[in-house]
C-alpha cells in the first residue's frame, strides 16, 4: 500500500513539475518593454491582453510551485 501511494505521489509531482516549467517558460520577460524604444509599441488592447495572460501564468506558477514544494516534503518523509 505504501509503495502505491509513493508511486502515485511521484507521478503527480512529475506532472506538477512539468506544469511549473511550462508556466515559467511561457511568461514574457520583464525586459520586454525595451522594444518600445525602437518604435515597436503595442496597442492598448494588446498590452492588456498580455498582462491578463501574464497574471494567469503567474498564478499558475505560484500554485504549482507551492504544490511541488509540499509534495517534495511529503515524499521526503516517505
Amino acid at each position: 500500500m505504501g509503495e502505491t501511494v509513493r508511486l502515485v505521489l511521484t507521478v503527480f509531482q512529475v506532472v506538477v513539475c512539468l506544469a511549473l516549467i511550462l508556466s515559467v517558460l511561457m511568461q514574457s520577460g520583464k525586459a520586454q518593454g525595451l522594444g518600445e524604444i525602437g518604435g515597436a509599441a503595442e496597442t492598448f488592447f494588446g498590452k492588456n491582453k498580455a498582462r491578463a495572460l501574464d497574471a494567469k501564468l503567474e498564478k499558475i506558477t505560484e500554485y504549482s510551485a507551492g504544490i511541488f514544494l509540499v509534495l517534495t516534503f511529503v515524499l521526503a518523509v516517505f
